[in-house]
């Protein structure tokens, strides 16, 4: 009886090192998963940090010409109404005359 006993205990400590095995290995196997997910996360940021980054300079670009372009355009609007009031005036001297 004790040898049967013995018997049992073994196949039971067997059991269970078979069960924590494959609960092991079911959980690394997760943790794996869980890594590669987060290095494409990962991966995912980063692309989309460097596209902000490139956005953000061509924005910054764009915001310079368009202050320039401003600039210009007063330089410009304030040109012509200058050469309208000389033409305003030749025409009234014209006028007069």
């Amino acid at each position: 009886m004790a040898a049967e006993e013995v018997l049992q205990g073994a196949d039971h400590y067997k059991s269970e090192i078979e069960r924590l095995t494959r609960e092991l290995s079911e959980t690394t196997h997760e943790k794996i998963q869980a890594a590669e997910y987060g290095l494409v996360v990962l991966e995912e940021k980063l692309t989309l940090k460097q596209q902000y980054d490139e956005l953000e300079a061509e924005y910054d670009g764009l915001k310079q010409e368009l202050e320039q372009l401003k600039e210009v355009w007063v330089l410009l609007a304030e040109r012509r109404f200058s050469s309208m009031i000389a033409v305003r005036r030749l025409l009234t001297q014209c006028s007069v005359a």
